[in-house]
């Protein structure tokens, strides 16, 4: 079984952040009240190429937060890791704090 996943092209594999479901003093948060559908991003491809042949980068790096639609991507699973297979094009923004 592989353990390490390169994208290829304009993929970005993304690791989805969960947001917690309780407060630090134990108090259970309901699920609907951090909507905010966010990962990290785990690896990127090379990215893409125009009619001209010219590379075109993918916007986003290795470590970056960012949104993500609510649906879409691609499910996969390293280990016992699952990640989400996104399109460089597909993802929403950069989350900063």
């Amino acid at each position: 079984m592989a353990k390490r996943l390169i994208p290829s092209l304009n993929r970005v594999l993304v690791e989805k952040i969960l947001p917690p479901t309780k407060t630090n003093t134990g108090i259970l948060l309901p699920e609907k009240a951090s909507k905010l559908n966010s990962g990290k991003v785990v690896a990127v491809g090379p990215g893409g190429r125009d009619r001209a042949g010219n590379l075109i980068p993918v916007t986003v790096k290795e470590g970056d937060s960012v949104l993500l639609p609510e649906f879409g991507g691609t499910q996969v699973k390293l280990g016992e890791k699952e990640f989400i297979l996104y399109r460089d094009e597909d993802i929403l923004g950069t989350l900063h704090d």
